[in-house]
């Protein structure tokens, strides 16, 4: 992106990130008003390194004798994707259980832990569990807590709109299919959201299984994608940001990432594109690389059959693996509900093509 279009005086963006920060009636309403969302108008982030990444699952005892233990009781929502856990204290693992966790995840895509207890969980124990599985990446453009920007903070009242902002007022539904910031050099996998306050009804979120949308591909189909590359982009988000009066705290980049990577812990071929990020095919002309996008995306928000809907309360943990998932929030409920959570985003491997295996 040219600088000229994401600059603005200092002046501008500090007092557009003034009328951001929340205070008042929101410090009150909210349940742990420590995880408000802060933006900081002089807060700038370098840009992503490359780093040596060590797969965590891959080191795991397939049994996972530390995690599923006989108090776990487990309700696996479809057989391609999401499984609930009651028994089981995230803050309470130990490297081997955070090892078969990575492991566990990533078979289920999409695990929801309840009744954790928050009380037991602060900020710092948060961010140390999640380093676990990686660097965590500081969001360039979202909320996140004072004096822990490794949080990405989700945040909803009748004020503050979230994806209605962020997608515009002239949408049918607000539907939005992504894998997180994908536009990384090495893009999440084991991923941490912590639902802190949540709507009666609704506000819940739909996951959608990589893996198999890919099995549901004809064999010479899937042949034709692997080895191409796409161009994922954080450049949007960056103009959004900019036009809601938001910060910009890294230069957004954009990366080329395979159509089909591999796993490294289930060996599991996934597609990896989505619309959020996903901008064009690498060596395709526009009308090919728009043809062939927008029927893998049809392809993933069709397929019902391997979707799930995570729903949640306060007191959920949900973790899942963005190397082989999709998913969209739903705007469902009353713009007068709170809604508010926190996540927290380790960075994993270069993403490894289909092809090289």
């Amino acid at each position: 992106m040219a600088t000229e279009t994401i600059t603005k005086s200092t002046e501008q963006v500090a007092e557009a990130v003034s009328k951001l920060n929340l205070t008042g009636d929101s410090a009150k309403t909210a349940s742990y008003p420590f995880y408000l969302p802060y933006w900081d108008v002089s807060e700038k982030f370098p840009p992503t390194q490359i780093f040596k990444f060590e797969e965590p699952g891959k080191r795991a005892d397939p049994t996972k004798p530390h995690l599923l233990t006989p108090s776990t009781t487990l309700n696996h929502l479809s057989p391609y994707i999401g499984t609930e856990v009651t028994g089981v204290q995230i803050s309470q693992l130990s490297k081997e259980g955070l090892d078969e966790l990575a492991l566990f995840v990533a078979e289920r895509k999409l695990v929801i832990f309840r009744d954790q207890d928050f009380k037991d969980i602060g900020p710092d124990r948060q961010i140390e569990i999640a380093r676990y599985f990686g660097p965590i990446q500081r969001h360039p453009t979202s909320g996140n807590v004072k004096g822990y920007p490794e949080f990405h903070v989700v945040y909803r009242d009748s004020k503050h709109r979230g994806f209605r902002d962020y997608h515009g007022e002239d949408r049918a539904n607000l539907t939005s299919w992504h894998s997180d910031i994908s536009y990384e050099k090495q893009p999440p996998g084991t991923t941490f959201f912590w639902i802190l306050d949540q709507p009666e009804l609704g506000g819940n979120t739909i996951f959608s299984s990589q893996v198999e949308a890919y099995n549901r591909l004809s064999p010479e189909f899937q042949k034709r994608l692997e080895g191409l590359r796409a161009v994922h982009s954080a450049v949007y988000q960056a103009e959004n940001s900019i036009q809601r009066g938001g910060p910009v705290r890294r230069e957004p980049v954009e990366t080329e990432h395979p159509l089909v990577r591999v796993h490294p812990a289930t060996g599991e071929k996934a597609l990896y594109v989505n619309q959020g990020f996903t901008r064009r095919i690498v060596g395709f002309k526009k009308e090919e690389s728009d043809y062939l996008l927008n029927f893998l995306y049809d392809h993933i928000a069709k397929g019902a059959d391997f979707h799930v809907r995570a729903t949640y309360k306060p007191g959920t943990v949900v973790i899942w693996d963005n190397r082989v998932t999709v998913h969209s929030a739903t705007e469902d409920y009353s713009y007068d509900e709170l809604r508010h959570a926190v996540r927290l985003t380790p960075q994993a491997e270069v993403p490894i093509p289909a092809s090289s295996n």
